[in-house]
């Protein structure tokens, strides 16, 4: 018997060690504008996805880039089209500013190339249709990442109000920012195009609002509002003379309320929810501190989790398993969070707010 077992080990241990790796995920790079590039640059580093081209066009940048995170400049190309042509990677993702997102998926679609960008999807919901058009027609996942997508606490409080543990969800409350891009000392690239409303769509309202958009858009199962409405300001004109630094955008649904708080006037930077149901209510404090309270004779339950684990702990990860077919978007909450059917609402919403705020009065969705 001890003989067997041993034998059972040994073909065991060859098995498993005579399995090929599996090839990391070949990623383009379309700009390197984006303060959150550095997100992909250092999965590459680490070996976890392989980066077969980059496009960017200011060499100066790519160069300093290149020395900080020690990829060879023979990777970077001046156009995305000679980028696609020469290295042709599975996915590309997105690191230019929000305008660009639809010439990127003009580019990759017809290619077969599939796209991640980074939040929101798209500058405005007619360049959304079009990028959904592309991504349909093609075939290609067309997915968007948000930082809290991989969060412990987006996963549970997602999960216990999909299951009815919260009861009938009436408020929604998101709150997300920072005390400014200037003020936190963002590169100049990134703060030239995040302030600039032709680059962005807004400030704030967009850089922030689309957290809110996001999660609000997963608890309503996808549904589209009834109306939005939207008060933005600028409290710092001289440093964001062109843009909102302060958006608040009143979500209404039948029987629930989202209102999403988007600021570069925080005291320090923050990213949490509160989810209101008629049995329970959920507090988020980051990505795995939170707190849940279930009666009114007893106080809010203070809860720590553990990060979540591969692949939903990280968008480049999760993408080269969505790729491979080893993950579907519609089966996990990372999934249907960064769904292109989750982020068309998002944008309709952030495109409503943007009219809602400018005209001073509420937009109704059409029906």
């Amino acid at each position: 018997m001890k003989i067997l077992l041993i034998v059972f080990f040994l073909l065991s241990s060859i098995a498993t060690f005579s399995q090929p790796a599996k090839k990391p995920l070949k990623i383009g790079v379309a700009g390197l504008i984006h303060g959150h590039v550095g997100w992909v640059l250092n999965k590459a580093k680490a070996g976890d996805v392989e980066i077969v081209g980059i496009a960017e066009p200011n060499k100066a940048l790519a160069e300093k880039l290149s020395k900080q995170y020690g990829f060879s400049m023979s990777l970077v190309y001046p156009t995305l089209d000679e980028m696609l042509a020469k290295t042709k990677p599975e996915a590309v993702t997105a690191f230019n500013d929000i305008y660009g997102h639809m010439e990127v998926v003009e580019k990759c679609a017809p290619k077969g190339i599939h796209v991640m960008v980074e939040k929101p999807l798209a500058l405005s919901y007619d360049h959304a249709k079009r990028m959904k058009a592309l991504a349909d027609k093609h075939k290609i996942f067309l997915v968007t990442n948000y930082e809290t997508t991989w969060y412990a606490t987006t996963q549970e409080t997602l999960t216990k109000a999909a299951a009815g543990d919260l009861g009938t969800l009436r408020k929604v409350m998101v709150n997300d920012g920072h005390q400014g891009p200037k003020e936190i000392g963002v590169g100049k690239e990134f703060l030239d195009w995040l302030t600039d409303p032709k680059m962005n769509g807004a400030g704030a309202l967009i850089d922030f609002g689309c957290y809110g958009a996001n999660l609000l858009t997963h608890l309503m199962s996808n549904e589209r509002p009834l109306s939005v409405t939207a008060v933005t300001q600028t409290n710092k004109p001289d440093i964001y003379p062109k843009v909102d630094d302060e958006a608040t955008i009143l979500v209404k649904y039948p029987g629930t309320q989202g209102v999403i708080q988007a600021s570069w006037n925080w005291t320090f930077g923050r990213k949490d929810m509160e989810v209101y149901g008629t049995n329970a209510y959920i507090k988020t404090v980051d990505g795995t501190r939170m707190s849940l309270r279930v009666k009114q004779s007893e106080p809010e339950q203070p809860m720590t989790l553990e990060p979540m684990k591969t692949p939903f702990n990280d968008p480049f990860d999760f993408l080269t398993a969505v790729i491979r077919g080893e993950t579907k978007l519609n089966e996990t909450v990372q999934g249907r969070l960064s769904s292109l059917e989750n982020n068309m609402v998002v944008v309709e919403i952030l495109d409503a707010a943007i009219r809602s705020a400018k005209e001073g009065k509420t937009v109704v969705l059409e029906r």
